[in-house]
């Protein structure tokens, strides 16, 4: 059995979820959406990450590692969230959660409906625009993006997105104190939590800024 077959993959997400405290039922859809994406970036180019085992990590399991931090909420806005990353994973994590999939590039936004389509995502909807084009002023509890830029860009672009005393869950790879310093008026640093994903040796931080009333 190799690293990358069927079996050796449900073992890896199942022990990777256990170690993040969620539920083992959720391999069988992060799995299903793994095959997708797999399947769509052959022809579509979605990830540059293309080894089953290393999608598992570098991309199902570092969603859910901020899973325990959308506790609360009811409304996300994933900003260019490219194939998917985080939203889709949190949003079949947690089901209660609504799931907003803000990415402007066509190939990409046809794969995430696609994705919402076969999953059967009904917390999740696609919105193909730009983040500073959605008109949807403080009408989320927290955006979130991964990789996506500096601290005080993402709020440029995605802040006004956030109701008064919401957030922005930016992930990030090493503690970004010179982001942490420049900072936009309105907004204050609620913590840095370094984040453990299973199967990942990197360094991984998730960045909370409220927006203040």
């Amino acid at each position: 059995m190799t690293a990358s077959s069927p079996d050796a993959l449900r073992g890896t997400v199942e022990s990777g979820l256990a170690a993040l405290g969620l539920d083992a039922a959720l391999a069988g859809p992060l799995l299903d959406y793994l095959a997708l994406l797999q399947r769509w970036n052959a022809a579509y180019n979605l990830t540059a990450v293309r080894d089953p085992r290393q999608m598992v990590v570098l991309h199902l399991l570092d969603s859910l590692a901020i899973a325990a931090h959308t506790e609360g909420l009811q409304r996300l806005a994933d900003l260019g969230t490219g194939a998917g990353l985080p939203g889709i994973p949190l949003a079949i994590a947690r089901p209660d959660l609504q799931v907003t999939l803000v990415e402007s590039n066509g190939k990409k936004a046809r794969f995430l409906r696609e994705a919402v389509r076969q999953l059967g995502l009904a917390n999740a909807r696609v919105a193909e625009t730009r983040a500073e084009a959605l008109d949807e002023p403080g009408a989320h509890d927290a955006i979130t993006a991964r990789a996506l830029a500096p601290l005080a860009e993402i709020l440029a672009v995605g802040g006004h997105l956030v109701r008064p005393g919401g957030r922005l869950l930016a992930m990030k790879g090493q503690r970004p104190d010179t982001e942490l310093a420049a900072l936009p008026a309105g907004w204050r640093l609620e913590g840095v939590h370094r984040l453990d994903v299973p199967g990942l040796a990197a360094e991984r931080h998730l960045v909370v800024v409220e927006r203040l009333s």
